[in-house]
């Protein structure tokens, strides 16, 4: 945290120009009140960058709306039934919300929104008291009724009034005490995570969306794992993502394995690393941060407690990719993430035997043809992968992959590996065999896309004669 009277410095440079100062002398002429609130604020006595300029109001949205048309290049009302007007202002994007009060009554998934009529009451309503503090302007006054400050200074993330209301309120706060213990560091008071351990089964009235919304946020923080961690040990884990908690695999005095719940942990922070390193993923790359994290899942369901004390997880990683798939379902992720990080994790072994003998060259083609777009990010989750202690191991398995992904490059190279496909095309391959569309055309393709990933590109000539040989000994 950086000294108070830096940040009040900073803010009200803020204040002085752009659509602050725009905003300011625009609701003060209208007679409203207005003030920057919540992460704006937190963030500037944190020193860490401003992303979105909040604002709330005694102004009602119609109001809201009136005043800010004629100094903004465009407006949204789509938070209207919430209150909230977004508007363009000098180049930058803002959001500005009437004082209010939601809650839910803890059967619906959807909060009751109710208008409040002052700035220190639309505060003790906010979810943690470091969110809880407003920079009023034009007038450049601070208003912190919960002591925010002081929470900021010590680290704490505490709720404005009994966690136990307001979680109430919104359960979601709960998961999002989670995020913020991973994007600032800080530790959740006592008596907040007594309440989310008690009443973690009120996220149930929650939208998946909503719930989805924040599981991300978590795990695109720059360090999520100490919120996977809470996110178990609260019990929330279990009920929104139960694989991750069902990793902490029960061993006995004669079967002994590694922690897989805590190697989890360390594949997803070394992807992250990997991911900044190489930089050649967008970061935060929420599709490789999700593969690390559930790639070991399909473990619990394969254990086998094996003869000499050896467990073994044989086809984890098939099992793990379906179990995968319905999870991301159920949490209403998009088809494309689902699709990736299944893939990845169906493929996240595959380069473990490449160590116990050289693959050949049609081996490596088939490896890249299989990971396709998401080759980039098995690089990565692969390595990530390797967390033994063993020196002597982590630096082979480096080795090898150094190997392998410089063999990957040479047949780009060569042969532009990228785009693999058959020597000979749909048309060609009716044209030799003198056949109609049809399936029989596709068997074609497919036998040819096999002859080029074994034997590398072939001249015309060749491809329409080893073509022709297959077709005679399949008649």
């Amino acid at each position: 945290m950086q000294p108070v009277q830096q940040s009040l410095d900073f803010l009200a440079e803020l204040a002085a120009g752009g659509p602050v100062r725009l905003l300011a002398e625009a609701f003060a002429a209208a007679g409203h009140e207005l003030a920057l609130v919540g992460g704006p604020v937190r963030d500037a006595f944190l020193g860490r960058a401003i992303t979105d300029l909040d604002f709330t109001t005694d102004a009602t949205p119609d109001e809201i709306l009136a005043i800010v048309t004629p100094i903004s290049q465009a407006q949204w009302d789509v938070g209207r039934a919430f209150g909230t007007i977004a508007a363009r202002i000098d180049g930058e994007t803002v959001e500005i919300t009437t004082y209010r009060s939601d809650s839910y009554d803890h059967t619906t998934r959807k909060p009751a929104v109710e208008f409040g009529d002052t700035l220190e009451g639309d505060l003790l309503r906010r979810d943690f008291t470091v969110n809880a503090m407003a920079l009023r302007v034009p007038e450049l006054k601070l208003v912190d009724p919960s002591g925010g400050m002081d929470d900021l200074i010590a680290g704490v993330l505490r709720t404005p009034g009994t966690p136990e209301v307001s979680f109430g309120d919104d359960p979601l706060r709960m998961l999002r005490a989670i995020r913020f213990t991973a994007q600032l560091g800080f530790t959740v008071a006592v008596d907040a995570a007594v309440a989310i351990s008690e009443m973690r089964e009120s996220i149930s009235i929650i939208s998946v969306e909503r719930i989805n919304d924040e599981l991300s946020k978590l795990l695109k923080t720059d360090a999520p794992r100490r919120g996977v961690e809470l996110l178990v040990e609260s019990g929330l884990a279990e009920l929104i993502i139960p694989e991750i908690p069902a990793l902490q695999l029960e061993s006995d005095e004669h079967h002994h394995h590694k922690d897989v719940y805590q190697h989890s942990l360390t594949v997803l922070e070394q992807a992250i690393d990997l991911e900044r390193s190489r930089d050649t993923s967008p970061s935060p790359d929420l599709v490789l941060r999700l593969a690390a994290l559930l790639h070991d899942i399909g473990k619990p369901a394969t254990k086998r407690n094996e003869p000499g004390g050896q467990v073994s997880f044989h086809h984890h990683d098939v099992v793990g990719a379906k179990l995968a798939r319905k999870r991301l379902r159920a949490l209403r992720f998009d088809n494309d993430t689902i699709a990736a990080v299944s893939r990845l994790i169906e493929l996240h072994l595959r380069f473990f035997g490449y160590t116990d003998g050289a693959w050949t060259d049609s081996a490596v083609r088939r490896y890249v043809r299989d990971a396709g777009d998401q080759l980039e990010r098995l690089h990565i989750l692969t390595r990530a992968d390797v967390t033994t202690r063993n020196r002597r191991k982590a630096d082979q398995l480096a080795f090898a992959y150094d190997d392998l992904e410089d063999r990957i490059a040479t047949l780009a190279a060569q042969e532009e590996i990228d785009s693999v496909r058959p020597d000979l095309d749909g048309e060609q391959i009716m044209r030799i065999l003198g056949i109609a569309p049809g399936r029989e055309v596709g068997q074609a393709r497919a036998f040819l896309l096999e002859l080029r990933l074994d034997e590398g590109p072939l001249p015309p000539e060749e491809a329409t004669e080893r073509l022709l040989a297959w077709w005679a000994a399949r008649s």
